[in-house]
Order: structure tokens, then C-alpha cells, then sequence
């Protein structure tokens, strides 16, 4: 019993408690690990949950890193089970539509960026790389986007005929491709260069008006657009 008083948060002076510190200071004075123990709730017999939580965030090596961890590898974390495990990764994926969210209503598509921004938290932690197609208006204002493709750890199979089936669909004047690379690199290869001609060289013919192709790496992007491919 003296290992789980030791172990109890509910031991600590009030002003050291996450929930207590939350309650009255607001979230912004928590440290990363204090705002992971509020999520996982409760210890272990050896552990109080700000110290699981300081080990998951050793674990990832950063707060961003949190994003690439799986189920699993969160469950191989003592302390973390199934249900922490699934808590964790809602949250993060909350976090990710937030800041999506937040993107769409300052959304005025004026440059490669300004798309880019929309989409660079839901792309840049892909473990596969997402052929993705965002679809416009006659004004460039998004009407939908769609995963059309996911391929590989480094290749993204994608048929120029779906996409434009799709873009039928939505009733699209333009469409801007987008796809990750889990590497972190935006850096276009030989094949995003000729998927890219072609599927802007088919757009002519069908009256429909590729923007532009964004590669999404780790917090960067690259525009084939302005690299004069399409």
C-alpha cells in the first residue's frame, strides 16, 4: 500500500495536479506530459500516469511523433492499454480535424501554401503515401477532396480514368492532386513528374483544370506547379 500512496497523484500538492492546474489555469500552463497523464487517467502499481506519460513521449521522441505511433505500439507501453491506447489516438485525430478546421475558415486558395496549410497535418504523418484529389468550383472554392489511392511506404497507384469520373461527380472546373511522401522529402521522383503530365495533359482535353499537384512532406510541401510540371 505504501508503493500505491507513493504512486497516487492524488497525493501531490493540488497545485502540482493536472486536473487542479487545468481546472484553474487554464491548459496552456500543462506540460506536454501533464496534458498525456489527463488522457491516460490513471497508473500503474510501479508508475503514476505523468510518468507513463513521459516515457510514451520519450518513446516518440516528440509531441508530433505521437502521430506515427500504432495501436499496438501504444498498447506495448506498460500502463497503456487497449482503451488508453484507442483515447490517445481519438484525441489525436481531433487535433488533426482541428487544425484542419481552422485551415478551411481562413481558406482563400491564392497559392500553393494556402492549400497546403489545409492539408499538411493529415498528410505529413502517412506511414503510405494518399493520392488525394481536392475538387473546386468555378470560384476555387473546395467542393470536396477524395483519397483516390493509397499505395506503398514510396509509390502511390492512381488512375488518371477515376479521378476524372470523380471530378464528373462532384460537378469540378478545377481539381488540385495532392499525395505525401512518408519520407518526410517533397521532393518529386521521375514517376510524380509523368502521372502528373499526363493527368494535366487528359485535364485539357477534358475541360477540366488541374491547379496544380502538391507533394506533402514533414512540415514542408513541394508545387509541381511551380516547378513548371503542369
Amino acid at each position: 500500500m505504501e508503493i500505491l500512496n507513493r504512486m497516487t497523484i492524488k497525493d501531490l500538492p493540488a497545485e502540482e495536479r493536472p486536473y487542479e492546474k487545468l481546472e484553474a489555469n487554464g491548459g496552456e500552463v500543462l506540460s506536454n506530459a501533464e496534458l498525456l497523464a489527463i488522457i491516460i487517467k490513471t497508473g500503474t502499481r510501479k508508475e503514476r500516469s505523468i510518468e507513463i506519460a513521459q516515457r510514451l513521449l520519450s518513446m516518440s521522441q516528440s509531441l508530433s511523433g505521437l502521430y506515427r505511433l500504432t495501436i499496438n505500439e501504444l498498447k506495448s507501453i506498460s500502463g497503456i492499454g487497449r482503451v488508453k491506447a484507442v483515447q490517445i489516438k481519438a484525441v489525436l485525430e481531433l487535433s488533426k480535424r482541428i487544425a484542419k478546421t481552422s485551415a478551411f475558415r481562413k481558406l482563400k486558395i491564392t497559392s500553393p501554401k494556402s492549400i497546403a496549410n489545409i492539408y499538411m497535418e493529415d498528410m505529413r504523418y502517412l506511414d503510405r503515401e494518399h493520392f488525394r484529389v481536392v475538387f473546386l468550383d468555378t470560384k476555387n472554392h473546395i467542393l470536396s477532396d477524395s483519397i483516390l489511392s493509397v499505395g506503398t511506404v514510396n509509390a502511390s497507384l492512381v488512375d488518371p480514368r477515376e479521378i476524372f469520373m470523380e471530378a464528373l461527380r462532384k460537378t469540378a472546373v478545377h481539381m488540385i492532386l495532392m499525395h505525401n511522401h512518408p519520407s518526410g522529402d517533397p521532393t518529386p521522383s521521375k514517376e510524380d513528374i509523368e502521372v502528373t503530365k499526363r493527368i494535366c495533359e487528359a485535364g485539357e482535353l477534358m475541360g477540366i483544370d488541374v491547379i496544380d499537384h502538391i507533394i506533402i512532406g514533414d512540415g514542408q510541401f513541394t508545387s509541381l506547379k511551380e516547378l513548371g510540371f503542369c
